[in-house]
């Protein structure tokens, strides 16, 4: 089948430009530009054309956009709830009763556990992190649990677990299905990457627990104490005295009492009669689409969500639930200001966090036929299919074993990671899945899924210091290269384990 490929000018340079992509990421830059430039010369390599070029480039990302755009709106939607929530102090509300069970170090790394896994599933890890570390992590820490034991179970729940199935938000799998071609489903790959990341997720957290449990103490407030006086990196520092010496603030706090008192009395109890009723109200919602999601699976005469409608149903509750919290919160007439305002910030986020990605997902793209024919704008049947003829002609090469591909997808995934983003190498791994998984025999969800383990496993934060890692080891007031440390060999094997699953049960 090889000689029925003829490779030309194209085919070399788009493989050219995939090397130095990977080998830009090795190197901790942002592949942007390298994906820009890849681009351009594959477009005008095809066309001989380098005005064509210049318009690639553009209808490249546009093509992109085009696909992925329902992720943004999901994101859109979810942080502008976050916001409502935090307005309130819901978000606080839902994780604070759990400070009740953290008795000890072993029911705390439980707790936190958990719950970085439910916040983070819904809402990312990015709001998670600090409101597990102000809440929960104080807490643990008193009853016994090492600060940087409680940073790993942080990471490895939120930024491992949860981010990479991404299964509620479905930015990850989204990504991947749409790199691996109109014949992988987004569904397919969100449910094998579900699968993945419980296995990898409570391997992790098992071993992790194992390797450090001789650290766990007896509860004591002195430890948390001690922790306390500790700089943001790990290390002691003296606390003079609390207070201000600015006149200002001495002369304010000794004003009169505000006369007011009975109306803040009010506005206070409104407020906390908001943050309960959605702190009760939003993890019953979403418990309902979680049902709506999962029970077709169980039960296969229930109709099941198609396409982007999973996306689209989370969107719309998140969304519904800011208005009704925007509504109960300032009334009427303010949220119609107020919700507008949430989802603006809810837009800026969701470009800043996904925005890079469009140009690299759009030169991916190049690899599929279908997206091809859109970025070139030619008909399909005659649009060129780079990455799949690249594959089938060195297909010979390619070793016929589904756990040698299974782990070679791995640590592509894991390569492309290490640039610290974890998302900006999913078209990558989503483009090999789709070519390399018909020419071995081998699902191709399936491939996608373990490369984006790999991928985001990495460079969203557990095995990269300079991924939003930082930030867990800030909140910690840890050392973010020991939390690195301790973090590799659990997180390694994990993801050996679930690789193996992968290729022997679901290949």
């Amino acid at each position: 089948m090889g000689s029925e490929v003829t490779l030309n000018l194209s085919h070399w340079i788009y493989l050219a430009s995939v090397v130095v992509i990977i080998v830009t990421m090795i190197f901790r830059a942002n592949v942007v530009v390298p994906a820009v430039i890849g681009t351009f010369l594959v477009v005008t390599s095809l066309t001989g054309n380098p005005v064509n070029g210049f318009i690639g480039i553009f209808n490249a990302s546009f093509v992109a956009a085009r696909e992925l755009f329902n992720i943004f709106l999901v994101i859109t939607f979810m942080t502008a709830l976050l916001s409502a929530l935090k307005a309130t102090g819901a978000d606080v509300l839902m994780v604070k009763p759990f400070q009740k069970v953290m008795r000890g170090g072993l029911s705390s790394y439980i707790v936190i556990a958990v719950v970085t896994y439910l916040f983070s599933l819904f809402f990312w890890p990015t709001p998670a992190v600090p409101l597990v570390s102000a809440v929960l992590l104080p807490a643990a820490i008193a009853a016994g649990l090492p600060p940087i034991t409680g940073a790993m179970v942080i990471a490895i729940a939120g930024q491992g677990m949860a981010l990479s199935s991404d299964y509620v938000i479905g930015v990850a799998p989204g990504i991947s299905a749409k790199a691996a071609g109109a014949a992988v489903s987004v569904q397919a790959v969100a449910d094998k990457a579900m699968v993945l990341s419980l296995i990898t997720g409570i391997v992790a957290l098992v071993l992790a627990y194992l390797f450090t449990r001789k650290s766990i103490q007896q509860p004591s407030p002195a430890l948390l104490d001690e922790w306390q006086s500790r700089a943001m990196d790990g290390g002691v520092v003296k606390v003079e005295r609390s207070g201000s010496f600015d006149k200002s603030e001495m002369a304010h706090s000794a004003e009169a009492p505000d006369e007011d008192v009975p109306a803040k009395a009010r506005a206070n109890q409104h407020l906390r009669k908001c943050a309960k009723t959605f702190a009760i109200v939003t993890p019953l919602a979403f418990l309902g689409v979680i049902l709506v999601l999962v029970l077709p699976a169980i039960f296969p005469s229930m109709p099941a969500l198609r396409g982007g409608d999973a996306a689209g149903l989370v969107g719309g509750v998140g969304f519904v639930l800011m208005m009704a919290a925007c509504l109960m919160f300032v009334g009427g007439r303010r949220m119609l200001d107020l919700c507008p305002d949430y989802m603006t910030d809810g837009f800026v986020f969701a470009f800043k966090a996904m925005g890079s990605v469009l140009p690299i997902a759009g030169f991916f793209f190049l690899g599929t036929s279908d997206a091809t024919a859109q970025i070139l704008g030619i008909p399909a049947a005659g649009a060129p299919s780079l990455l799949f003829e690249l594959i089938t002609a060195g297909q010979h090469y390619i070793p016929n074993n589904s756990i040698m591909m299974a782990f070679g997808e791995l640590i592509v995934g894991m390569v492309t990671g290490i640039d610290g983003s974890g998302f900006s190498g999913l078209p990558l791994t989503g483009s090999l899945a789709g070519a390399i998984g018909p020419v071995i025999g081998m699902d191709s969800a399936t491939l996608a899924a373990i490369g984006q383990m790999g991928a985001i496993w990495t460079g969203g934060g557990t095995l990269i210091a300079w991924s939003s890692l930082i930030a867990v080891a800030g909140f910690a007031r840890v050392s973010v290269l020991d939390l690195v440390r301790l973090l590799t060999l659990p997180v390694l094997i994990a993801l050996a384990v679930s690789t193996t699953f992968a290729a022997i049960w679901m290949a």
